[in-house]
């Protein structure tokens, strides 16, 4: 994949492990907490997964914003989708047309490869992402989340 530049001297590539401590400062800025050594650990496998679609988006040499994607195949129903599992850009960087810039190239990549459907998952409370999903594109899908939390003792049914 070529790096390919866009406006606002924002330059955006594929996500590559050198990336990673970038990608964690930027989740640990928005989120306003630490990011364990689990989360980096699956970010790392992530990124280095031949399935991810994962790009960054670079001022200056410096990871300014990411999106975490990955190519779903045979997945309930679908035969073959995109799925955006993480989405940050800096909070210094925002409102500066960065994510979109971001989701346009990811959507460049998926035609590429003649994926036409990328899904994600946003809590209904997250009203900043929702409107940004939306401002891109992005509706309700045919699926339904599901959740259950499992307690920590083991029940036989």
């Amino acid at each position: 994949m070529k790096t390919q530049r866009t406006p606002e001297a924002i330059q955006i590539r594929k996500m590559r492990i050198k990336d990673l401590a970038q990608v964690v400062e930027i989740q640990e800025t928005i989120t306003k907490s630490k990011i364990g050594s689990q989360k980096r650990a699956f970010l790392k496998a992530h990124i280095q997964k031949e399935s991810s679609i994962s790009l960054v988006a670079l001022r200056k040499g410096i990871v300014v914003g990411y999106i975490i994607s990955e190519v779903l195949t045979n997945s309930f129903g679908l035969d073959q989708g995109g799925w955006i599992e993480n989405f940050g850009i800096h909070p210094r960087y925002m409102g500066q047309g960065i994510g979109r810039n971001l989701a346009v190239h990811l959507f460049k990549v998926y035609r590429k490869q003649k994926i036409f459907e990328i899904y994600t998952s946003v809590r209904w409370d997250s009203v900043d992402l929702l409107s940004f999903f939306k401002s891109i594109g992005f509706d309700r899908s045919d699926f339904i989340n599901l959740f259950k939390k499992v307690d920590g003792e083991e029940k036989s049914e």
